[in-house]
């Protein structure tokens, strides 16, 4: 009989319907179309923050104006010359030591001048000028001070064009000691209701102050308050003065290089502080910048020094130290003109003109003048600056400077701002007054992004990882039904709430228990290795009372009694090993809180990393153990049946088989939960006081680059320089995380090849 024939296979059974073929086509054109899509999103969002951030590193872009002619009239000095400008910059006004001031229209280049009636017939020997209140300071020969102020006032007509109509007025006179020559150099500042004036005369210099009070029916009354004679004091000549804006103190320099210090204290000027900015030359020019804290010094030669007040180390009274040295302005009579808004101010010498910043430390524009200029003005709103020359000329300079104080060294490098003792790296973008210095150091929130990541890894790496191991390996399937969903819930607390709790709850709990948890951080893991290795001694008969992976249940009551044992405990410690001993009296108080500070010299805050790393560690844990443990757990049962048919212990099969096939999973959660912890925002606001240091200080608090862009971003104007260098903060944290993950990605691939084969 013959063997019976196989019926052939129809071939339609393994046809495709063509719907299905379409259905997958389509699908895979459009995972391809999304997958472009993402990476174009990626790119678009690179190229956004990068032309937010562009600007930042652009300098200032200047356009020169017409020449202006403005001769004075026919008793004006060139020698004494005094320029300024109104708020808009169309109608600069310019004195030139006789009895009127000529005003120039920029739009049409009339001229128009004003006449001071008070110095009608005398002669003006030395001029200073107040750009900030408008005022002219005249000194004359018979030695009286007067000054007058050039106000400007807009007028609308009917189809809202504006005419900026300027005048005069003018401040009462007054004497200085008879018989000492006439006034040589002068300076005038105004602080409110007080006023100090500088008078070098041949005989003699005296700083006299001024007070101006209000009277009962209206009106102001100027008088005298006190004067000071300090010629005896000061070692030469007099070769500059400069007063503050303040009321209070003046700077004297004299041909020996010395500049002296003065400051009015109940009524009289009183000499706090002498030294030498240059090498033996004294400066020819001395200025204040805006704010009245710093001044720029000029000599000879065009070197030019920035001075502030601060409070030196060990001293009580804030003094003036050089905190910038900039490049030499060129030969010749320098010029200064301060902003009215920010730290720059115009500087230069014999036709030469730089547009600096105090603040960045950078020469942001520099060009060459048609003529010499003698003096120099920038408006109100800083969009325009003048220079006029000896005979009279008058141009106009229109210039955009947006971002001054931006720059490589103000955003990553130290900075030696007003009012400091020294170059540090600080954030503060916002002040309360107009002179505020920004502080746009980014460094702070690097340190402290990198610093609240680790704290918070540095909790949540051991237990995650340690829970996702006896999770996938040794935990009975019906406990671990229920503890990996109760894990993977945890995931789903929102931050705010997490940031709340750690904020009003856990922080002053923490605040009074540092010694508590120390010991149950220190106690906790030895007590559970010494109850393994006693549970493993046990005799077999009594290990059997137990199955496999429920040993927690013994060590549960261990962990508990230690921790409880620990936290009762931290009192005692905290008497034996932290206590302060007040400097005062003497007298031991065991209280960590006082004790840190004095025994590391570091500062101590309520919410500080250890609040972070257990917050912030809760959050990352579920992440980190999630995917750990489904990369432990689909390690194929055929090499760890291998492993364990050959004698190796259920530990052992962990150690050399399971923790190594699945590390490129490991390690891909730990990345995930570094990314996690590095841009958590609610959690580090709240629990963190939310302040920028450098300090890698536990007991301290941090401001992260994450927070900082969540909390300030929506108040920053558009197009400011704290709007774009959040930008640049982003870019910075953009940075950060894809250099980290292209790292750990590589470190990845060659754990996966490494361990394919195993």
């Amino acid at each position: 009989m013959s063997p019976t024939k196989s019926p052939e296979p129809d071939p339609q059974r393994f046809e495709v319907s063509k719907g299905t073929l379409l259905l997958d086509r389509a699908m895979t054109h459009l995972i391809r179309v999304g997958g472009l899509a993402v990476i174009l999103a990626v790119f678009g969002i690179f190229f956004f923050i990068l032309k937010e951030i562009i600007p930042l590193f652009s300098k200032a872009e200047v356009e020169v104006e017409a020449l202006m002619e403005a001769p004075g009239p026919e008793n004006s000095n060139s020698n004494s010359l005094a320029l300024g400008v109104d708020e808009w910059g169309e109608k600069p006004f310019l004195y030139q030591g006789g009895s009127a001031i000529t005003i120039v229209d920029v739009e049409t280049g009339a001229r128009e001048i004003l006449p001071v009636p008070m110095l009608e017939g005398v002669e003006v020997t030395a001029v200073s000028s107040d750009p900030v209140k408008r005022r002219i300071a005249v000194g004359t020969a018979d030695g009286r001070v007067g000054s007058f102020v050039v106000t400007y006032g807009a007028e609308f007509d009917e189809e809202g064009r504006r005419t900026v109509v300027p005048s005069v007025e003018e401040e009462p006179w007054f004497e200085v000691e008879e018989g000492a020559g006439p006034v040589r150099e002068l300076a005038y500042g105004e602080g409110g209701s007080r006023r100090i004036v500088v008078v070098a005369r041949d005989l003699g210099t005296s700083l006299i102050e001024l007070r101006q009070k209000r009277g009962l029916i209206g009106g102001e009354k100027l008088t005298r308050a006190g004067e000071t004679a300090v010629g005896d004091q000061l070692g030469s000549d007099v070769s500059s003065v400069v007063a503050s804006n303040n009321g209070k103190e003046a700077l004297i320099a004299t041909q020996s290089g010395a500049v002296y210090y003065f400051l009015i204290d109940g009524g009289e000027a009183v000499l706090k502080q002498t030294f030498k900015p240059f090498d033996g030359d004294p400066p020819v020019q001395m200025d204040y910048l805006f704010g009245g804290v710093s001044v720029a010094m000029t000599d000879a030669s065009g070197d030019q020094k920035i001075f502030s007040l601060f409070r030196p180390e060990g001293s009580v009274d804030r003094l003036f130290g050089q905190i910038k040295e900039f490049a030499p302005v060129g030969a010749g009579l320098p010029i200064f003109a301060p902003s009215l808004r920010n730290k720059s101010f115009l500087t230069g010498a014999g036709g030469r003109l730089s547009l600096r910043h105090l603040t960045s430390g950078e020469t942001r524009w520099e060009g060459e003048a048609s003529f010499e200029p003698v003096a120099a003005a920038i408006d109100g709103k800083t969009e325009h600056f003048f220079i006029a020359g000896a005979e009279g000329q008058i141009q106009r300079y229109t210039f955009d400077d947006p971002h001054p104080e931006s720059g490589w060294t103000a955003f990553f490098g130290k900075v030696w701002y007003e009012g400091g003792s020294e170059p540090v790296y600080q954030w503060q973008s916002t002040g309360g007054s107009d002179d505020f210095e920004p502080k746009l150091s980014l460094v702070p929130l690097i340190i402290g992004s990198l610093k609240g990541t680790f704290y918070a890894l540095l909790f949540s790496v051991p237990v995650a990882l340690l829970a996702a191991v006896f999770s996938a390996s040794f935990l009975p399937h019906d406990m671990k039904k229920v503890v990996k969903p109760a894990m993977e819930i945890m995931a789903s607390l929102p931050s705010v709430v997490l940031g709340f709790l750690a904020g009003i709850w856990l922080a002053p709990i923490i605040e009074d228990k540092i010694p508590s948890i120390l010991l149950v951080c220190l106690s906790l893991p030895v007590a559970a290795l010494l109850m393994g290795v006693i549970w493993c001694r046990q005799p077999m008969q009594v290990r059997r009372w137990l199955e496999g992976g429920r040993e927690w249940m013994v060590m549960v009551p261990v962990v508990l009694g230690v921790s409880w044992a620990a936290w009762s405990l931290g009192p005692l410690l905290e008497r034996l090993a932290f206590v302060y001993e007040d400097p005062a009296t003497g007298r031991a108080i065991a209280d960590f809180r006082l004790w840190w500070p004095q025994a590391t010299g570091l500062s101590y805050d309520q919410r500080n990393c250890v609040v972070v790393g257990f917050m912030m560690g809760f959050a990352v844990i579920p992440v980190i153990f999630t995917i750990s443990e489904d990369a432990l757990s689909n390690v194929p049962k055929t090499l760890t049946a291998a492993s364990s048919a050959l004698g190796a212990s259920r530990w052992q099969v962990v150690r050399s088989i399971i923790i190594p096939v699945a590390s490129p999973g490991i390690f891909s959660a730990l990345m995930i939960g570094f990314g996690r912890a590095v841009g958590e925002t609610m959690i580090m606001v709240m629990a963190t006081g939310n302040t920028p240091v450098t300090e890698w200080n536990i007991m301290n608090g941090m401001r992260t680059l994450a927070a900082n862009i969540a909390v300030e971003l929506p108040e920053a104007a558009p197009g400011s320089t704290h709007y774009r260098t959040l930008f640049l903060g982003a870019l910075v944290l953009f940075v950060l995380t894809f250099t980290l993950n292209s790292v750990a990605e590589i470190l990845r691939q060659r754990l996966r090849e490494k361990n394919k084969l195993v």
